[in-house]
């Protein structure tokens, strides 16, 4: 996979890994600390603490994205913690694989949700520090498990509970946690 344009950097490369085990299969995430120190650390936070068990993927919009890391099973949001700098200027660009953060349309708003690319999505990316520019943070990829992120990519979805796109079929984050190779 090709996030930044040229090589990525691999688990070699020291970047803490993430095992995500959802009702849909596995998806091992590498997370790149040197790019978006303080993303990391807060998603790592957010694993670390247990927070992901049992939420669910709860916007998936087909040959775009898939979202989730805040609602329950009943589409219930869970409470975060205080939002984290976006750092969405850090070279690294919204393509097919890259793990980034969900927020509202306040540049700095992002908590706990995720989102993984299902296709390249440039118009995500930082062109400028204004709120319509700013983009949004890429801190990872997926390392293994695209195969998993397409499958939920492709799930029917309708909307509920005040939300556009949430797959019929709940697809659960079952947990996440830190993976030593």
């Amino acid at each position: 996979m090709n996030v930044t344009g040229g090589e990525m950097p691999g688990p070699a490369a020291g970047g803490p890994l993430v095992l995500m085990e959802t009702s849909s299969g596995e998806i091992l995430l590498e997370l790149y600390p040197d790019k978006a120190p303080l993303t990391v650390a807060n998603f790592l936070r957010y694993v670390d603490g247990d927070f992901y068990r049992n939420t669910i993927f709860h916007r998936v919009i087909r040959d775009f994205m898939i979202q989730g890391g805040g609602l329950t099973p009943r589409l219930e949001e869970k409470p975060a913690a205080a939002p984290v700098p976006n750092e969405a200027d850090n070279g690294l660009s919204n393509r097919r694989g890259a793990l980034a953060m969900a927020r509202t349309t306040a540049p700095h708003s992002a908590t706990c949700q995720f989102f993984i690319n299902t296709a390249d999505n440039p118009e995500l990316d930082f062109t400028a520090a204004t709120e319509a520019g700013y983009g949004y943070c890429v801190f990872g990829s997926v390392a293994e498990g695209m195969e998993v992120v397409d499958a939920i990519a492709k799930t029917r979805v309708s909307p509920r509970g005040g939300h556009e796109a949430v797959p019929v079929d709940s697809v659960i984050i079952l947990s996440m946690s830190r993976f030593e190779l």
